[in-house]
Parts: C-alpha cells; structure tokens; sequence
C-alpha cells in the first residue's frame, strides 16, 4: 500500500519479496492499527527487503519505536543515516529514540522453581513478621518509659487531650457495644435454649449465658468493636499528622509527640475499655435473660438467682482483668501505625486497615492464651 490520507496510518504491502513501503501517520494515535499491522508483517521480512519512506507522513516517538520493533536495529540505523530520504529533523528523533532502545537492557528472568518459592515466600513472611514484632515491643518500651516519667510529674498530665479522647473513645461507643451485646445475648440464650431443652436442661441457659459473657464475650465483643472503631480512628488522626508534617513541626517546637499523642490516647482507653466491658457483660446477660423469659418462661428473678447461685465471682474478674491489656494493645497498635504513615493519603488508608487487623488479631491471640492458661490454673 503507498500513499496515506492525513489522520491515518498504513504499513505498506509487500511489493514482490523486497519492497516495504511505509506511508501514513505513525504517530501515537494510531498506536493499536500500526502494532496489529506490524506483528504481521515483520515476520515476513528477510534482510535484502529494501525500505521505502516516500509515502511517510507524521512521526513521533511510538511511531519510531514501532519501526524499530518492524525494521530492527541495523535497518533503523540506515533510516536515521545522512543518505535518508528522510529530513534532518526525523532522522535526529530515530537516531534518539533508537539510542534510547539500545540502552534498554531487558529484566533477565529470573529462575524459579514451585517449592522454592514457596519456600521464600515463607521466609520473607516471617522476617516481615519478626520485624514487626520487634516494631511493636520497641513502641511498647518507649510508650511505658515516657508514662513512667509523666506519671511522675503531675504538671504535665494532659487532662484536656485525656477527657476528650475519653468522650470519644468511652461515651460514643456505649450505643454501639449495648446493642451488640444484647443481640448477641439474646441469640446465645435461643441457640442454648434449643440444644438444651432436648435434654430437659433449660435452665442450664442461665448458666451458659451468664459464664460466657462474664468471662469470654462481653470483654472479647468491646475489644473486637474498639479495634475497628478507635484503633483506625488513632491511626488515622496520627496519620494525618503526620502527612500535614504536624509530627514535625511538635518535634521543632521540643515538645514529644508520644507524651502529646500517645499517652492520652493509651490512658483513655485504658479507662474506656473496662466500662465498656462492663456495660457489654450486662447487655449480653439482659439479651439473654428476656430470651429466657420468652422462650422457657424463666422469669428475670429465677435467671438472677441461678446467677447468683450458681456462678462465683471470679469469672467476672477474670473478664474484667483482660481488659485493660486489650485496652493498652489496640491503643498502642494504632498509633504505632499512625507513627508509620509516609506521608500520603494512600498511606493513610494502608496503614488504617493494618491498625485494626493487627488490632482484632492480636486481641484474639491474647484472649486464647488467657483461656488456655486459666483453664490450666484451673480458674
């Protein structure tokens, strides 16, 4: 083919076994008609093809990078010498853009094998995951040591930051952990109400309620919420501190960031956590008791004596003590992460998901050692 309208792009067509004619527009707006025309072509192209560029219109740099893919390296180079019927400035732009490809050196694949890397994969899994345990002792050591020294003079106590952190972190979430709980509740009570009356133990439902949120579900429940709810809300207020460079500038003024946004966050929750413990343990048990109120006509007197009789109050200590351990572990956790944010939105997200799945995973880590062991103490 020879000759080309403006706007379009042609190769040209075989002309007996060593005539190529290019004509048209190569240019990257007919990039995808040129590449199709060239991956059929250039395999038909033996090295005494002579070129033709009489019918060669408009030229930018995907067009030449096509013609070097076509032609080859030796061909191209041909092209861009002083003996071209080519002008001066299209000669310059192949001559570059062939530099240019000639400097390319490709990735060389790199050699693999299934268990391998299967096999490296864990590795660096595991190395990532010993850094990051080392990160979060490391941000637990400096947290404790700069409380050690506040708590030691009262003066600078940030009471504001702590009260407002409490509202927020406290106050605003005993809706949520109320209905939750006693949701929960009531479906624990119905699931234990069906298994049991089968056997005639219906009122074993007291029981199953009562120990289950009083040692297991009503502080595991508020952690689980308050790891979704304030760890992310921790990461990102720090997070957004730190990429408004805020951090920095506490840092110039001489003031200590962890003292500034640390420790009030850690101590409100610190406080926050156990109440909102203790509020879940009485919704759940409330769930329970009008399920058992409905369903196997056990009043609320009956269900609060079979409590009372049946069920010693150390399971509520039990609970009560995990608290605040979950409590300073979902603090820290998120804002270690706000600390790790590099300074974009995009980071701010990454590290927002990464402060809660921390969160829940290492609360329910937590809470199977704490099981484990009081069932080997016997507790």
């Amino acid at each position: 083919m020879s000759g080309s309208s403006v706007g379009s792009a042609e190769l040209a067509s075989l002309e007996g076994e060593n005539r190529l004619q290019l004509g048209g527009d190569w240019t990257l707006a007919h990039y995808r008609a040129l590449a199709a025309r060239v991956a059929v072509l250039a395999p038909r192209l033996d090295p005494g093809t002579r070129v033709e560029v009489d019918g060669l219109g408009a030229l930018d740099t995907a067009g030449v990078a096509l013609l070097y893919e076509l032609l080859g390296r030796e061909r191209l180079a041909e092209l861009a010498a002083q003996g071209s019927a080519l002008g001066a400035e299209r000669r310059a732009l192949l001559q570059a853009v062939s530099a240019a490809l000639d400097t390319e050196t490709p990735v060389p694949a790199k050699p693999g094998h299934a268990l391998g890397d299967v096999l490296e994969h864990v590795g660096q899994t595991t190395l990532t995951f010993g850094r990051h345990m080392r990160g979060i002792a490391g941000f637990i050591g400096i947290t404790l040591q700069t409380a050690l020294v506040v708590m030691l003079q009262p003066r600078r106590w940030r009471m504001t930051a702590l009260v407002a952190n409490l509202e927020r972190t406290g106050l605003d979430a005993v809706p949520i952990v109320a209905l939750l709980t006693f949701l929960i509740g009531a479906v624990v009570a119905f699931l234990g109400a069906t298994v049991l009356a089968e056997f005639g133990a219906s009122i074993f439902t007291v029981d199953l309620v009562v120990y289950s949120f009083l040692r297991e579900f009503g502080v595991l429940l508020t952690a689980i919420i308050v790891a979704g709810r304030t760890a992310s809300s921790f990461t990102a207020q720090i997070g957004s501190m730190r990429a408004n460079e805020e951090v920095d500038a506490i840092r110039v003024l001489g003031l200590d960031p962890v003292e500034l946004l640390v420790l009030p966050r850690v101590a409100a929750l610190l406080l926050a956590l156990p109440m909102l413990t203790f509020v879940a343990m009485i919704s759940g048990i409330v769930g329970g008791m009008l399920v058992c109120a409905i369903t196997l006509d056990i009043s609320p007197t009956m269900f609060i004596s079979v409590m009372e009789n049946n069920v010693g109050l150390r399971h509520f200590v039990i609970g009560m003590a995990k608290a605040p351990i979950f409590a300073f572990l979902i603090a820290v956790i998120g804002c270690m992460e706000g600390f790790r944010v590099s300074g974009s939105a995009q980071s701010v997200g990454e590290h927002t998901t990464s402060a809660v799945v921390q969160s829940i995973f290492v609360v329910i880590v937590v809470d199977a050692v704490a099981a484990l062991f009081c069932m080997e103490m016997g507790w």
